[in-house]
């Protein structure tokens, strides 16, 4: 247990902290230790290690701390997420922001509506936006739409990748839409989501505190929810300026509803709780 912890293994650990907040910007100050021992214990298990004595001089005496890091992220970064969650925002993309874009389009032009899930985590918040824009293409075929989903856990993204989720998962989806876009097991425990969403829709590795960002400029919207809060509001600032930096103006930036007031760029206006608009021409 931590209170065993030699003084060389005390500050080993501290050092650990620094490289996860200067990799990932999360903040782990000392008050953090027990969660991060807890967090690890999978590590000590497959690795068949007595202690986190053990485990830190892996780290930094062996040798083995390249190896180790990228799993050390998956394991200090927090993944909680939902089908549907703050569902007011998909309310506000479907309801004010879809309508707009296409009110605004020429006579018989069509739109590739561009969307990017920043912290996309297990996927399903990138999910739920490709189940409501096939719905609103159906309605309207002049929508053509595609998704992004980046996380910097390599564990969550092969989770959203393969689209797989429990029925406990997958209760927040309406009925319509789950019926429609869940291929269900048989044995109903779980479900997966459909091949025309899944070719619509992709992952990929990004950290967001280590820009430039090799995503795409001129998107519609960009969904940065409930990762702010784990930053420093330095950080925090950078991170909402990159993010916005790939928007088109007019285009729509979100977070979660807590995080409202990190956002302070002068050309993001508030329209409602979490989301806001980038200034200039609709289009």
């Amino acid at each position: 247990m931590l209170k065993s912890l030699s003084s060389s293994t005390a500050r080993d650990l501290a050092k650990l902290r620094s490289l996860v907040h200067a990799e990932t910007g999360i903040k782990l100050p000392q008050g953090k230790d027990v969660m991060i021992e807890t967090r690890l214990k999978r590590r000590l298990i497959d690795l068949n290690m007595p202690d986190m004595n053990a485990y830190l001089n892996l780290l930094f005496a062996n040798g083995g701390l390249d190896a180790e890091f990228p799993k050390i992220v998956d394991l200090m970064t927090t993944n909680k997420t939902d089908f549907f969650r703050e569902d007011s925002h998909f309310q506000i993309l479907v309801s004010q922001i879809l309508p707009s874009v296409l009110r605004a389009l020429p006579a018989g032009a069509s739109k590739r509506f561009k969307v990017w899930s920043a912290a996309a985590s297990s996927g399903e918040e990138a999910w739920t936006i490709s189940m409501l824009l096939a719905k609103a293409a159906q309605q309207d075929p002049r929508l053509e739409w595609a998704i992004l989903g980046t996380d910097i856990s390599n564990r969550v993204l092969e989770r959203a990748n393969r689209a797989v989720y429990t029925k406990s998962d997958l209760a927040p989806v309406p009925d319509g839409l789950r019926s429609k876009y869940v291929m269900m097991a048989k044995d109903q425990a779980s479900g997966r989501i459909v091949p025309e969403l899944r070719a619509r829709v992709r992952f990929e590795s990004l950290n967001l505190t280590k820009p430039p960002y090799a995503i795409d400029n001129g998107l519609d919207v960009v969904f940065l929810r409930n990762v702010l809060i784990y930053f420093e509001p330095e950080m925090q600032a950078r991170v909402i300026a990159q993010c916005a930096s790939h928007l088109r103006a007019g285009g729509y930036f979100f977070v979660g509803h807590s995080e409202s007031m990190t956002v302070n760029q002068l050309n993001l206006t508030q329209i409602a709780p979490g989301v806001f608009r980038k200034e200039g021409a609709a289009l």
